[in-house]
């Protein structure tokens, strides 16, 4: 007990909505919960980042619970392409855009989601890899970039499901999607924690944590918590450049790479 009143002491301490007065008084169950760090610095060393998550269950009828964690981060357009054979060369199709993917999402629970809750209700709440809304405009349309045609998803037709699931396969070869149904513990009775591992290419931006309480398959109570993935120092200011000023930049780029290319020949010259 004395584990649980430490703990549940630190929770109340982190920013964010005020622990429920008395639950026990209220007859529902309550979720809370905190992050260990709420801003991640990206320099040139970053290797990536483990971040635990913990918190706490406060049900005074100690029902059977089930936590979920989602972690979404800020959305990416990613662009595909697939080879087709045209009169016996292999060419690469129209490319495929979609516009509604997470550049990183994990899904953390005690148990496998299936067990938690039907498919229903974590289709209508994102939770998990297979239920991302990822879905493309409805309006049918057909964009250019760079003078290349690139096919909206909404076109596809019945061939969308295998371009989405090619999204979700390189996201999880990269190490930015992951499902994870043992990813969430209890360490104690209501007390449980998870972690949130961050590869060297989770994208900058700001992140989203939905904590969930489910009993009987239900969510019950739901806590959010928010996290900042941020370029600092060099890194940041070539960041900002590129983006701000892409012209100069490139410019810069190429300057930088002639006269490193002319040194390299002045030092290496032969006489």
């Amino acid at each position: 007990m004395a584990v649980l009143a430490a703990l549940a002491a630190a929770v109340a301490a982190v920013p964010g909505p005020p622990l429920p007065p008395a639950p026990a008084a209220q007859g529902r169950a309550e979720i809370s919960a905190a992050l260990t760090d709420t801003n991640v610095q990206v320099k040139s060393d970053f290797r990536g980042a483990r971040i635990v998550l913990y918190g706490a269950v406060f049900d005074a009828a100690a029902r059977p619970s089930d936590v979920v964690v989602l972690v979404r981060g800020p959305e990416q357009p990613v662009r595909l392409t697939r080879k087709t054979k045209v009169a016996g060369l292999w060419l690469n199709s129209r490319p495929v855009v979609f516009r509604g993917a997470p550049g990183f999402y994990r899904a953390a629970s005690n148990r496998p989601l299936d067990d938690i809750a039907n498919f229903g209700t974590l289709r209508r709440l994102g939770a998990g890899v297979d239920h991302l809304p990822i879905n493309a405009p409805a309006e049918q349309h057909i964009e250019t970039r760079y003078g290349v045609r690139d096919v909206v998803v909404s076109s596809l037709g019945p061939d969308y499901y295998d371009w989405r699931r090619a999204v979700v396969r390189l996201k999880e070869k990269s190490g930015l999607y992951h499902e994870d149904g043992r990813g969430v513990r209890f360490v104690d009775r209501g007390l449980f924690r998870a972690e949130i591992a961050l590869p060297t290419g989770a994208p900058t931006g700001d992140y989203r944590a939905d904590i969930l309480l489910f009993q009987d398959g239900k969510p019950v109570s739901a806590k959010t918590r928010t996290l900042t993935v941020e370029k600092v120092g060099v890194e940041r200011a070539l960041y900002v450049w590129a983006h701000d000023r892409p012209w100069s930049y490139g410019l810069a780029a190429m300057a930088f790479a002639l006269a490193a290319g002319w040194a390299a020949s002045a030092a290496f010259r032969r006489d």
